[in-house]
Order: C-alpha cells, then sequence, then structure tokens
C-alpha cells in the first residue's frame, strides 16, 4: 500500500474469507451463554464479522452485500450443545470500516461539567468509561444525595477515587448549600471557567445520561468553530412542542458547548443570573443569561441528541446515522426500559464509527450494529415490492404524536413487528479473544422457541488466517 486513497488493493467488501467454516465454541463460551438463563431449546446461528481500514472512505449509513449474515438457524437443547460441535458458523465475513482512532484522543481542549445525585453518578461510571477516560478532557461534577439532601463526603470521595483510577480526570464537589436544581445547573459554567487552563477552548454541560458515542467526532465538529468567539452550541429537542415551549435553545441532555469567550463574557453576570431562574429548569436559565447578556445566539447542530421521544426508540437507533450525542437512555427515563449504552457501544473497540451503523445483507436481513438484527420476511428491502422501504428514512416507532418532523425527518411508516419485521435486540457484548462477541436476542412467538444470535468482531489487522 502506497498511502494512497484508492481502495483497489483491498478484498471485496462483504467477501467471505476463505478460511473455511468455523466452530461456534471457537468464539462463544458455553458460561456466557448459560448465565443468560435462556429456556431450551432455541434456534442459534453465529457469524465471525473481520473489519479492516478503507482508505479515505467515510462512514456510510447503510452498505448493501450480495452475502447472507447467517446460514440455516440451528435448534439447540442446551448451553454447552455449540461446544460439542454441534453448530457451524458460515465462514468469516470481511467488511471495510473508515479509518479510526485505536487509543484514546487528546480532548485536553474540552471540560464538562455534571450535576446529579451520587447513585446516578455511580450508576453512569461504566457508560463514562466508554469515552471519557484517558482523553485529558476533565470532568467536574456537582453532587446532592437527593434535592433536599446533602452528599455524604465519604460516599463522594470514595466514587472519585474509583473513578480516578479508572482513567476518569474527575473532580466531585458537593452542592452550596440552598442552590436547587437550575442555581446548581448553571453555577457549572463559572466552575469550569474559573478552573480552565490555558489549553481549554470548550466548557461543557451534560446530563449524567449524555452520551458521546465518538469522541473524534465530536471534536471535529467542535473544530469547526472558532473557539475565540462567542459561541453557544447545542441542540434543539427533536420534539417539535418542547422547542415551541421552551424557546430555540441548547436542550442540556444533548450536551451544551460554550466556547472559553462566552463563558468569560457570562461570569460578571453569573451571579444575577444563577439566582433569577424563571424556571426549574438549568438549560433554560442557561439560554435566558445568554440572551439576555450577550449577543451570542444557538449554534443548532443537529447530530446532538436529546432524545425526548418517547417509547420505542428502535427507528432512532437502526437508522444508520452517525450520532454525536446520546440521551435519555437510562431506564426509567423516556425510552422505559433503557438501552444497555456501554454494551452497545463496545464494539466500537473494533471498528471505531462503525457503531449503530448498518449492513444490509442478503436474505432480507439488516445489521444495525450494537442494537439489532432486522428480518424483513415480507420482502420489504426489494425493489421491486409494493411498500419497498426507503431504508435512508428513519422508521417511527417511538409515539406517533410527536412532531418531529424537523429533527429527526424524513420518516416513514412503523412496521408491525413479528409480521413486517423481526427484531433480534441486543442482549449482551463482551470483549473476548482480541475482538468483541456480541448476543441478539428474539423471544420466541406464541409457542416459537426462542432466538439467539451471536457475532464475534475482529479487526483484520489483529488476525491471522488459519483454516478452521
Amino acid at each position: 500500500y502506497d498511502g494512497t486513497s484508492h481502495t483497489a488493493w483491498l478484498p471485496e467488501i462483504g467477501r467471505p474469507l476463505s478460511i473455511g467454516r468455523t466452530n461456534s465454541s471457537a468464539f462463544i463460551g458455553s458460561d456466557w451463554l448459560s448465565s443468560h438463563n435462556f429456556t431450551y431449546p432455541i434456534k442459534y446461528a453465529c457469524r465471525e464479522l473481520h473489519t479492516q481500514i478503507a482508505p479515505g472512505s467515510s462512514r456510510a449509513s447503510l452498505t448493501k452485500l450480495d452475502s447472507p449474515l447467517f446460514g440455516d438457524f440451528k435448534t439447540i437443547g442446551s448451553s454447552t450443545a455449540h461446544s460439542e460441535g454441534a453448530v457451524q458458523c458460515l465462514e468469516p465475513i470481511l467488511l471495510n470500516v473508515p479509518a479510526f482512532a485505536r487509543g484514546p484522543v487528546n480532548a485536553s481542549n474540552l471540560m464538562f461539567g455534571i450535576q446529579t445525585t451520587v447513585k446516578r453518578l455511580d450508576e453512569s461510571v461504566p457508560q463514562l468509561m466508554r469515552w471519557l477516560p484517558h482523553t485529558g478532557a476533565r470532568l467536574f461534577v456537582i453532587l446532592v444525595e437527593s434535592e433536599d439532601v446533602a452528599a455524604n463526603m465519604d460516599q463522594v470521595l470514595a466514587l472519585e477515587a474509583r473513578m480516578r483510577h479508572l482513567g476518569l480526570n474527575a473532580t466531585l464537589l458537593p452542592a452550596k448549600v440552598g442552590d436547587n436544581f437550575p442555581q446548581r445547573y448553571f453555577s457549572l459554567i463559572s466552575l469550569l471557567y474559573n478552573k480552565r487552563g490555558p489549553e481549554t477552548q470548550w466548557v461543557s454541560l451534560i446530563d449524567d445520561d449524555t452520551f458521546f458515542p465518538s469522541m473524534p467526532a465530536l471534536l471535529s465538529m467542535l473544530s469547526k468553530h472558532d473557539s475565540n468567539d462567542p459561541y453557544y452550541i447545542g441542540s434543539l429537542s427533536e420534539d417539535w412542542w418542547a422547542v415551541s415551549h421552551y424557546g430555540y435553545m441548547g436542550f442540556g441532555g444533548a450536551g451544551l458547548f460554550l466556547s472559553v469567550r462566552l463563558a468569560e463574557a457570562l461570569e460578571p453576570h453569573a451571579e444575577e443570573c444563577k439566582n433569577n431562574p424563571r424556571t426549574s429548569a438549568g438549560d433554560i436559565t442557561v439560554m435566558d443569561c445568554i440572551y439576555t447578556f450577550t449577543n451570542t445566539k444557538l449554534t443548532h447542530v443537529v447530530d446532538l441528541h436529546q432524545a425526548d421521544m418517547y417509547g420505542d426508540l428502535s427507528g432512532f437507533y437502526e437508522s444508520g446515522r452517525l450520532h454525536l450525542s446520546l440521551h435519555h437512555w437510562k431506564q426509567g427515563g423516556a425510552s422505559g426500559e433503557g438501552y444497555p449504552m456501554d454494551l452497545m457501544h463496545q464494539v466500537a473497540d473494533v471498528c471505531g464509527e462503525c457503531f449503530l451503523q448498518r449492513w444490509q445483507f442478503a436474505g432480507d436481513m439488516v445489521l444495525a450494529n450494537g442494537f439489532s438484527i432486522a428480518a424483513y420476511p415480507k420482502g420489504h428491502l426489494k425493489s421491486d415490492h409494493a411498500h419497498s422501504l426507503d431504508m435512508s428514512r428513519m422508521e417511527e416507532t417511538w409515539h406517533r404524536e410527536m412532531n418531529v418532523i424537523h429533527s429527526l425527518g424524513p420518516a416513514r411508516e412503523r412496521l408491525a413487528l413479528d409480521e413486517e419485521k423481526v427484531q433480534y435486540t441486543l442482549l449482551d457484548s463482551a470483549s473476548s479473544g482480541g475482538g468483541v462477541k456480541q448476543l441478539y436476542f428474539h423471544k420466541g412467538v406464541s409457542e416459537g422457541l426462542d432466538t439467539v444470535l451471536e457475532l464475534f468482531w475482529k479487526d483484520q489487522a489483529n488476525t491471522s488466517y488459519q483454516s478452521a
């Protein structure tokens, strides 16, 4: 390879590698299967996916392949059946992915601030570990036990020590006595500004359930804006009702990014803004202060997401779009049962921004990496189908009374689950053997068997091919 951006030297995308079929025991352990207490017998299939860098390529929302993802599903009677040679996976398949950073990036120009409870921060550590550690970005957190109870300092210090041991440059602070929610939130701006270093360009206010899938993509977005100018960067709610009700503002769960220059301009007015919130929402207080005391207006970045949709967010996660931020994934939030973001995102260790990237395989099956595998048994993916799907449109799986055309459109009608669309959702993920393994699960309908699909992702750069 001579360093140019041509890809003629690459093996064919989606081409099965000629290294023979793979016994499922090569990458799935019976302990892992048995830990999920499946009701046997189950239907099962498996596949290895090998990734390679395609120089000069960009992340595709959907890549169509001529090969099927799986062969026939096999019925197995116990968690040990696969390790006894009962199941053979199809030969590994090769997928191209864009170049990505294979280690932490330098994000020392960023400072993050959160205000939350000790319990919620503790629950968020696994997700913070997916994007923040060893990047040089600093995190400051203002903590309470609850709205009316101060944080226990022994717990605060213990949690801070644990986070730092894990590589998170975190400083945890008890909230000022008497400060309410919007006051604690707004005070993060002054806290971050006064703790800035010479390298600091941006201060960011986030929620404890704000998640950044790609720090390189986030830094790339910020690099398009001159931090020496006063910038207020964020995203509107996806729900037009919220925008029309609360205003043209950055909604906090998507992440707010203030240039140091703007934070400097707000500093003389910080106490006045903090002590006179007109609502209980901190992000509204930030908007009010910026619009009252500066000429700066919101720079709207549509790929930052508040994720204010309610109900099933499958269409959002299966869209193939590269989201700069995600929100409301915790159980009990807008999405109800929640989504295991740390498990979903683990595949990024192998292929970078391939998280939530889509591949359409022969046999009318689409992988939305880290979220689901969807089969379309009625032929909706075929171009000659009477209701052929436009896969560039987001499936409207959330509550339909929401107006999201300004944010998530164009959209398409929801398909009937288990009739027009069979969805296998991510159940588990783990690092294994230099790669990442994933389990996708579908609950059997009526008297049908449950189905477990296993994928094992490997980086071709770390793979030596030998016959199975």
